[in-house]
């Protein structure tokens, strides 16, 4: 049993690797890609309006690789690109803002923020250290919650 949750784990890894954005433009001098979990909480929604504004921000947000979701909040995990941790916890923390009409987001506030380093993350991923990799990648419900 422990060597298929291994192997799970290798392939979820993998998976995520495939998925980091790479560059396609040159990037302004210095930036560098921050890996970022937001998580927001509110009122309760109902599931299907949640699975719907969360699909909306992942098209609207092309980095995003995954997010979880429950109908009284969320976690929205994605990388980032910019200059310095301030500047990618700034953007993290407009994002929700920004595209809750667009995307018609629920009213939630965001409750928490975690915004690492690529290096700090392939390192957590390789100690099995936090967080599992974002897999699998999209938009799913949490799991073992019946809302």
């Amino acid at each position: 049993m422990r060597n298929v949750e291994v192997r799970r784990r290798e392939q979820r890894e993998q998976e995520e690797r495939r998925r980091e954005p790479e560059a396609v433009a040159p990037a302004p001098k210095h930036a560098r890609l921050w890996h970022v979990t937001l998580s927001v909480s509110g009122e309760r929604t109902p599931l299907p309006d949640v699975r719907r504004a969360l699909e909306q921000l992942a098209h609207d947000h092309p980095f995003l690789l995954t997010s979880r979701y429950a109908a009284d909040h969320a976690e929205i995990r994605y990388w980032e690109e910019a200059r310095d941790l301030h500047d990618a916890a700034a953007l993290a923390l407009r994002l929700w803002g920004e595209h809750r009409h667009t995307a018609h987001l629920p009213p939630w506030e965001i409750v928490g923020l975690e915004v690492i380093d690529r290096e700090t993350y392939h390192h957590r991923v390789a100690e099995n250290a936090g967080p599992l990799p974002a897999a699998p990648v999209g938009v799913h419900p949490f799991r073992g919650r019946s809302e």
